[in-house]
């Protein structure tokens, strides 16, 4: 059904958004792809602007579409789900869904354990702590934001290397035979702050999930705590639950 009818039970938005929402899934118009205007939408299926942009919001609210002040609306790129039962990086993780990963490092820096990181880490506060803040890109949209910070002592030097392209969970491994086999975290629903939904390239108060992560080596020892960042319209998380 390509038009809107008064006999279909559904008010008109409704009957807009599923139109719409049936020539994304189709692949009528590709991931990235500019939409037609609310203009043309409105000469095209004789409806009010506001019935267009109940319809676009129900897109946007869905992940299907996403939009740039000033430039147009555009069709997402598929959500990208993230399982919960293993630790995967995100390079890796991007890797295998057929994505080209990318890393902007924002800031590095040693800084000093809080008394809440200290103890997550199980250090003694004010111990030396490698933090990394980098944004993450999947084809070069943004998608998450990664705080990191590892304890020092086990990897000394690793804040003169650059992680803009060498993932840091290989350096680890390789260079500090440190292997991360499980790790504890706390997932929440949040709004983003403006420095967030800055690097993400999202509206303030956009929803976000954000996850903190305790994760430990062979030994098991506590050597990371890491702060998540993800965009809430591009990612759904997942597990398996058995009874």
């Amino acid at each position: 059904m390509n038009s809107l009818s008064d006999e279909n039970p559904l008010p008109y938005y409704q009957q807009l958004y599923n139109i719409l929402r049936d020539e994304i899934v189709s692949g009528r118009w590709k991931p990235g792809d500019m939409m037609p205007s609310e203009t043309e939408m409105i000469e095209r299926f004789d409806v009010s602007r506001i019935t267009v942009r109940q319809a676009l919001e129900l897109l946007v609210e869905e992940g299907l579409i996403y939009r740039r002040r000033g430039r147009g609306t555009f069709v997402a790129v598929p959500g990208i789900e993230q399982g919960l039962n293993r630790i995967v990086s995100f390079t890796e993780d991007m890797r295998r869904r057929g994505l080209h990963p990318g890393t902007e490092v924002i800031s590095t820096s040693m800084v000093p354990a809080s008394e809440e990181i200290a103890g997550k880490l199980q250090v003694d506060p004010g111990e030396d702590l490698a933090r990394y803040e980098r944004l993450r890109l999947a084809d070069g949209e943004p998608m998450s934001v990664e705080i990191s910070h590892l304890v020092l002592r086990y990897c000394p030097g690793i804040l003169q290397k650059n992680y803009a392209e060498r993932p840091l969970r290989e350096e680890l491994e390789q260079q500090y035979n440190i292997t991360l086999v499980r790790a504890h975290q706390i997932i929440r629903a949040a709004a983003a702050d403006s420095t967030r939904a800055g690097q993400l390239l999202i509206a303030k108060n956009a929803p976000i999930f954000y996850i903190e992560r305790v994760s430990y080596s062979q030994l098991d020892v506590p050597v990371e705590f890491l702060q998540l960042y993800h965009r809430g319209d591009r990612y759904a998380l997942h597990n398996e639950l058995r009874g």
